[in-house]
């Protein structure tokens, strides 16, 4: 594959896996604030959905998409852009990957309390509250790598 088409991928991949991460944050936590019960409900199997299809294969594309545009490209891997890059993005993943935990956690109790009509339990709002913490650095971070991509700081 050439490098242009390699491009079209890894820069697709990362509009899924950005895009569908804020999209479905910005769906939960709204649905949170609602405190409906069936709305969290709907919400979060949705989002637990969205990851599995779409956040989790572009993960995999992003890193492997990027280390076969450098070998073509020729960047030096002890670039500056690159290294931060790497780094950012493995911060990233240390937030996504609890948030992943607790979203499916957050998604069964809410379908739980929805069957027997009760209302969430506490420990739903407390995994909720370090869900949304974990996606604070966690954005901002891809953010900060999507800078580091068009400007390649040297």
């Amino acid at each position: 594959m050439d490098y242009l088409t390699i491009k079209t991928i890894h820069i697709l991949s990362s509009v899924l896996m950005v895009g569908t991460g804020f999209g479905t944050a910005f769906y939960l936590f709204f649905a949170n604030r609602s405190r409906s019960v069936e709305a969290i409900a709907v919400v979060s199997r949705l989002v637990v959905r969205a990851d599995r299809w779409f956040t989790t294969p572009a993960v995999i594309v992003q890193p492997l998409s990027g280390a076969w545009m450098i070998h073509l490209a020729g960047y030096p891997l002890d670039a500056f852009w690159i290294k931060a890059s790497l780094a950012l993005y493995a911060m990233a993943g240390a937030c996504w990957l609890p948030v992943v935990w607790l979203q499916v956690r957050m998604g069964k109790m809410a379908l739980a309390a929805h069957a027997a009509n009760t209302a969430l339990p506490a420990q739903y709002w407390r995994y909720a509250r370090r869900w949304e913490l974990l996606g604070y650095p966690a954005f901002i971070a891809m953010l900060v790598v999507y800078w580091l991509m068009v400007h390649k700081p040297m």
